[in-house]
Protein backbone atom coordinates (compact mmCIF):
# COMPACT_ATOMS: atom_id res chain seq x y z
CA UNK A 1 0.00 0.00 0.00
CA UNK A 2 1.91 3.42 -1.04
CA UNK A 3 0.58 6.54 0.35
CA UNK A 4 0.36 9.53 -1.21
CA UNK A 5 1.09 12.27 1.05
CA UNK A 6 3.92 14.35 -0.60
CA UNK A 7 5.34 14.87 3.34
CA UNK A 8 6.39 11.16 3.10
CA UNK A 9 7.42 11.03 -0.61
CA UNK A 10 9.46 14.35 0.55
CA UNK A 11 10.64 12.40 3.67
CA UNK A 12 11.52 9.81 1.57
CA UNK A 13 13.37 11.83 -1.15
CA UNK A 14 15.69 13.51 1.85
CA UNK A 15 16.86 10.51 3.87
CA UNK A 16 17.64 9.33 0.23
CA UNK A 17 19.42 12.51 -0.53
CA UNK A 18 21.15 12.26 3.02
CA UNK A 19 21.98 8.40 2.37
CA UNK A 20 24.03 9.00 -0.64
CA UNK A 21 26.15 12.38 0.62
CA UNK A 22 27.22 10.15 3.78
CA UNK A 23 28.04 7.44 1.36
CA UNK A 24 29.98 10.09 -0.99
CA UNK A 25 31.69 11.70 2.97
CA UNK A 26 32.27 7.88 3.48
CA UNK A 27 34.37 7.50 -0.20
CA UNK A 28 35.75 10.74 0.08
CA UNK A 29 37.27 10.58 3.68
CA UNK A 30 38.79 6.85 2.60
CA UNK A 31 40.24 8.24 -0.46
CA UNK A 32 41.97 11.04 0.99
CA UNK A 33 42.87 8.95 4.22
CA UNK A 34 44.39 6.63 1.56
CA UNK A 35 46.40 9.06 -0.48
CA UNK A 36 47.91 10.34 2.77
CA UNK A 37 49.10 7.33 3.87
CA UNK A 38 50.77 6.59 0.16
CA UNK A 39 52.34 9.98 0.61
CA UNK A 40 53.46 9.46 3.88
CA UNK A 41 54.70 5.93 2.92
CA UNK A 42 56.25 7.64 -0.76
CA UNK A 43 59.47 9.39 1.53
CA UNK A 44 60.45 5.97 2.56
CA UNK A 45 62.87 3.92 0.70
CA UNK A 46 60.99 0.24 0.48
CA UNK A 47 62.30 -2.47 -2.14
CA UNK A 48 60.37 -4.99 -3.44
CA UNK A 49 60.85 -8.74 -2.28
CA UNK A 50 63.02 -9.20 -5.51
CA UNK A 51 65.60 -6.68 -4.92
CA UNK A 52 65.27 -7.41 -1.09
CA UNK A 53 66.24 -11.70 -2.76
CA UNK A 54 68.99 -10.47 -4.72
CA UNK A 55 70.76 -8.49 -2.12
CA UNK A 56 70.46 -11.35 -0.10
CA UNK A 57 71.60 -14.35 -2.34
CA UNK A 58 74.84 -11.51 -3.26
CA UNK A 59 75.52 -11.26 0.43
CA UNK A 60 75.91 -14.87 0.89
CA UNK A 61 77.79 -15.48 -1.82
CA UNK A 62 80.37 -12.82 -0.78
CA UNK A 63 80.35 -14.55 2.68
CA UNK A 64 80.71 -17.88 1.26
CA UNK A 65 83.75 -16.30 -1.09
CA UNK A 66 85.35 -14.32 2.20
CA UNK A 67 85.18 -18.30 3.84
CA UNK A 68 86.90 -19.56 1.04
CA UNK A 69 89.53 -16.93 1.25
CA UNK A 70 90.22 -17.05 4.93
CA UNK A 71 91.06 -21.10 4.48
CA UNK A 72 93.03 -20.22 1.36
CA UNK A 73 95.29 -17.24 3.46
CA UNK A 74 95.30 -19.79 6.25
CA UNK A 75 96.60 -22.62 4.66
CA UNK A 76 99.45 -19.71 2.47
CA UNK A 77 100.22 -18.54 6.23
CA UNK A 78 100.84 -22.39 7.64
CA UNK A 79 102.72 -23.43 4.87
CA UNK A 80 105.57 -19.58 5.10
CA UNK A 81 105.47 -20.29 8.60
CA UNK A 82 106.54 -23.98 8.68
Amino acid sequence: MQSDNPLFADLAKLMNSAAGTFAGMGREARDSARERFKEALGGLDFVSREEFDAVRDMAAKAREEAEDLKARLAAIEAKLGS
